[in-house]
């Protein structure tokens, strides 16, 4: 069975369910539901903000440059057949 077509038979079984709730119930429902999704919209969005501008430096590129080109170390020892 595809996820689909499970997701879809959990939704109607959710809602043979819920179908005999008074109104109020229902709409409590509705009113959660759609918190828990704000909630995971904005997780999403914080994640995303958090990886963006994540370098935090006063350095200039060419200083960044030059610590990177001074932290190289070379051993080149060539081999003789």
């Amino acid at each position: 069975m595809k996820a689909v077509d499970i997701n879809t038979q959990l939704i109607d079984n959710y809602f043979e369910l819920l179908k005999n709730f008074n109104t109020k119930s229902k709409l409590d429902l509705i009113s959660k539901l759609t918190q828990s999704m704000k909630s995971d919209i904005a997780d999403k969005k914080s994640s995303f903000d958090e990886a963006y501008g994540a370098w935090d430096d006063n350095d200039t590129a060419e200083d960044l440059v030059s610590s990177i080109r001074g932290a190289r170390s070379f051993n080149r020892n060539i081999e003789k057949f």
